[in-house]
Order: C-alpha cells, then structure tokens, then sequence
C-alpha cells in the first residue's frame, strides 16, 4: 500500500486509539489507519461525533472524555477486554478558544490545558501500562505550530500545545528501551470546522471580518493554501510504519512552510 507515494506497513492486527477520533483530522486519521488494516476504536466526549464508527467493522467507538481519569481508563479497558493492547495511540483530542489576558473568567484556560495536556498525560499513562515490548510501538501525540511559535490572545492553547512537544520528548526517552517511538506532529492551518471556529473567533478578537482575516492567513503560509486533513493522516501513516522505525522524539511540521523550526 502506497500513501502520498510512501511505501507503508501493512496494519493489519495492529490496534489503535484516536482520541478525538470523530471529527476532523482525527476522523481523518481514524480512516486513514482503518484503510491500511488496522482495526480503530475512535474516541470522543460527545457521542454524536462517532456515528461513522458505530457501524462496527475496523472501527469501535469509545465515548471518552480525556480529561477524567476514571473515563480514560475504562475506555481503555473496552479497548484491551474486545479487540487486545493498543499498538498505536494518536492523542488528538484538542480544543482552542480565545484566554486573553484580561478575560476574568479562567475557565476557558483551564479546559484548554485539560483537554489537551492533560488528556494526553492520561491517555498515555493508561495506554502504556499495556502496550507490548518490542512490537512497533506508536504513540503520536498532535500539537500544533502553536507549540512553536505564540499567538496573541492564544495564551492556553500555546502553552499547551508547547507542552505537548515536551511531553513527546521526555515520553520518548522514558519508553525508548521498550521499542516505543513517540513523536509530535504540528499542523498549521487545515481546513476543518476548528479551523473555521478559529476564523470566526480571531477575527472578531481583531475586529476584522473573517473573509479578511482568512486572506491574511492564507497569505502567511508560504504554499498559498490551507492544508486538507488527508495530508496530515498520511504522515500519520508513515509515522506508523516500520520504516519510521528510526523517528522519536520529534515534533514534525506539516504546515506548508509557515514555520521552519
């Protein structure tokens, strides 16, 4: 099997988990990893998000919420009791919004951090209590080139999306002895509802319209474009395959040149 003219693993046995698997690039993801034969429990706090994988077939869906500790473990456990370990684990559950500084009300910041810090933190924790020794290991943890670089009003999601990057690194060096690679992944602009929220959100944060703020984005990324969701699942595949065997502790940018950090 070929994706974007990489050769790939065949998945098939292999188990993964997609956080925020219902929507997206995590539904893109989810897809992505089901077409190469792996079967995929996509997870999500908000059931409507997992009709698609409810069919059954390579997919199981797991109503998670990351941020509960209990919750992420008897996901977890529905996973491991029905289909086995997981193999790949791709923490992708995020949400952004507006944390300006002199916004009164912290509880925004908190749900950002929770969500997407420290979902990653527990997911991880409970996914790496099973995952076999030795056996092509994948964990890919998807920040964002907001971990690289700040954004006015944006304080939460920067920072979690920075930490997320240190969490690969430090995981990485924790798990490499059990064959474990762990790496970040950070996409800039891809056309997704998030995006389009984002949009909306920033451009009312700088009192332009979002058709003028759009334009200013786009003019900002050196390819002309926004990203489409299949891009960013196929360096998820390859990531996956054996011949990424060599790749940890990275934080790779799939951004169309908007940051070369």
């Amino acid at each position: 099997m070929e994706v974007n003219g990489h050769s790939i693993m065949e998945l098939s046995g292999k188990i993964a988990l997609v956080t925020g698997g219902g929507t997206g690039i995590g539904k893109s993801i989810a897809e992505a990893l089901a077409g190469g034969g792996a079967r995929v429990a996509a997870a999500s706090r908000n059931p409507a998000h997992l009709e698609f994988a409810r069919a059954g077939g390579p997919f199981m869906a797991v109503e998670m919420d990351v941020r509960d500790k209990a919750h992420v473990q008897s996901g977890v456990a529905k996973i491991r009791e029905s289909w086995g370990p997981i193999d790949i684990l791709i923490n992708n559950a995020g949400i952004s919004g507006l944390t300006a500084m002199d916004d009164a009300n912290d509880r925004r910041w908190r749900d950002i951090i929770e969500t997407n810090l420290t979902g990653s933190y527990l997911v991880t924790k409970e996914v790496l209590k099973f995952m076999r020794n030795h056996a092509d290991g994948r964990i890919i943890n998807v920040s964002s080139v907001l971990g690289k670089f700040g954004v006015p009003g944006y304080a939460a999601y920067c920072s979690a999306k920075h930490g997320i990057i240190g969490f690969t690194r430090a995981v990485a060096l924790e798990v490499v002895g059990r064959g474990i690679t762990v790496n970040a992944i950070c996409p800039g602009w891809v056309e997704t509802e998030m995006a389009r929220q984002g949009i909306e959100e920033s451009s009312a944060f700088e009192g332009i319209t979002p058709e003028a703020f759009r334009k200013r984005a786009v003019e900002m990324v050196p390819i002309k474009r926004f990203l489409e969701a299949d891009e960013v699942s196929g360096l998820v595949l390859y990531l996956v395959s054996k011949k990424a065997a060599g790749i940890t502790g990275q934080a790779i940018n799939i951004c169309g040149g908007q940051t070369m950090v």
